[in-house]
């Protein structure tokens, strides 16, 4: 089955798992534990510089990642995308949390994930 043919808590038991890994590898600043579900694109898109840069500054202007709540899954031919309202602990307000999953044999791989 692929991915897009899963149901929404079938995809949602992938996504969180893989999410929650990287926020907090995110707060820890861990380049390797972050990028370990990314596909080769998803990799090329952050260098460890950029990551090391972007995670102090997001943590001193905002904190860390609070609590999270899915929004939507969307499907595609060949990917999901999965939202979720994503709140942080020092900045107020709610901000928007998303992921696009794809399938490589058996592993499910984050091809874009932003938090804004």
């Amino acid at each position: 089955m692929s991915l897009a043919e899963k149901s929404d808590d079938e995809i949602l038991s992938i996504a969180d798992p893989i999410m929650d890994n990287l926020m907090d590898a995110s707060t820890a600043i861990d380049y390797d534990r972050h990028i370990r579900d990314f596909t080769e694109r998803a990799k090329g898109a952050l260098s460890k510089e950029r990551f090391e840069k972007i995670c102090p500054e997001y943590q001193a202007a905002k904190g860390y990642f609070g609590k999270r709540e899915v929004v939507a899954v969307f499907r595609r031919p060949q990917s999901v995308a999965i939202v979720w309202k994503q709140s942080f602990t020092k900045a107020a307000g709610e901000y928007v949390a998303e992921m696009v999953l794809v399938q490589n044999g058996d592993r499910y791989l984050v091809d874009h994930v932003m938090v804004f």
